[in-house]
């Protein structure tokens, strides 16, 4: 059975002192080795930003992609071999700004991919300008004025859509966090983990201790992962102006099938494993003849 140390490497990261990107990174790691996996079943597909280095820090098979198009890459190599694990991770700006529309689309189509969002309510990469979630009036190099934009609600979003894991975590409490991936890896379908964290150099103002105020569980408040509508009224709840911050499972439902289940392509086995079926010779002659 692997252990963390299977699933780590001597690659040093480089991310800030204090970044919520380290309780993220070392929560993965401990999920995959609580969820029973072995670094070869995972495919670890990011996009573009400080979070998205993460395979990088790891001893699993990775894929790095364009800004925006994490999902769009993590779709397609999960048709390819459905019998993977496929963890999308990648931050509030490639999730929720260029790839919103293929957070909409994983959505629709409840494709077997666990997206780990790491929500810092910044750019911190490009160096601090506001981004999808970040609070209204939000002071940056880029606006000055305050960001004049209402941010995105990501859960409320997933949830109208019809997604049917959605769960909020919080980068400095690893223990629930792992449990969370662990949740999402077991889930039927798209799994949706929006992660609080911290930006120690761009967003000073969203502390640990910020945060410390104002999450809860909801699970402390009695609430039923399978009420959908009441997992909209909690996701509501924040963002807001003094709005308190849920965490836990907020949706989930296991009745869906997912999208590889339904493609009957798939039925006889992931198309990576499957024989390749070519044409005749004679057919390619003709069809070159008839072009030219």
């Amino acid at each position: 059975m692997a252990t963390v140390k299977d699933f780590s490497n001597n690659v040093r990261p480089t991310w800030c002192p204090g970044c919520g990107d380290y309780g993220i990174w070392n929560a993965l790691k401990r999920a995959l080795v609580d969820a029973g996996l072995e670094p070869e079943q995972v495919m670890v597909v990011t996009g573009i930003g400080c979070g998205s280095k993460t395979p990088d820090y790891m001893h699993v098979p990775g894929l790095n992609g364009l800004h925006g198009r994490t999902l769009a890459l993590a779709t397609g190599y999960k048709l390819a071999n459905h019998t993977m694990q496929v963890v999308a991770i990648h931050g509030d700006g490639d999730g929720y700004s260029m790839g919103a529309n293929h957070f909409i689309q994983a959505i629709r189509r409840n494709i077997g991919i666990l997206d780990i969002v790491q929500n810092n309510h910044v750019y911190g990469l490009t160096k601090g300008q506001y981004s999808p979630t970040s609070r209204s009036g939000f002071v940056s190099k880029t606006s000055p004025d305050g960001a004049i934009e209402r941010p995105m609600n990501p859960l409320a979003l997933a949830i109208s859509q019809g997604a049917t894991f959605v769960a909020r975590g919080f980068a400095l409490d690893i223990a629930q966090l792992s449990k969370l991936i662990v949740a999402g890896l077991n889930h039927r379908g798209y799994a949706l983990i929006d992660v609080m964290q911290v930006c120690v150099s761009f967003n000073r103002s969203m502390s640990y201790e910020w945060y410390r105020e104002h999450v809860y569980q909801v699970a402390d408040a009695n609430h039923a992962p399978a009420d959908r509508d009441a997992a909209l009224q909690i996701a509501f709840q924040y963002p807001g102006a003094d709005g308190k911050i849920p965490l836990g499972i907020i949706y989930q439902d296991e009745s869906v099938p997912s999208y590889e289940e339904r493609v009957p392509a798939l039925q006889a086995g992931a198309l990576a494993a499957q024989p390749l079926h070519s044409r005749p010779a004679a057919d390619y002659h003709q069809l070159i003849e008839e072009l030219y």
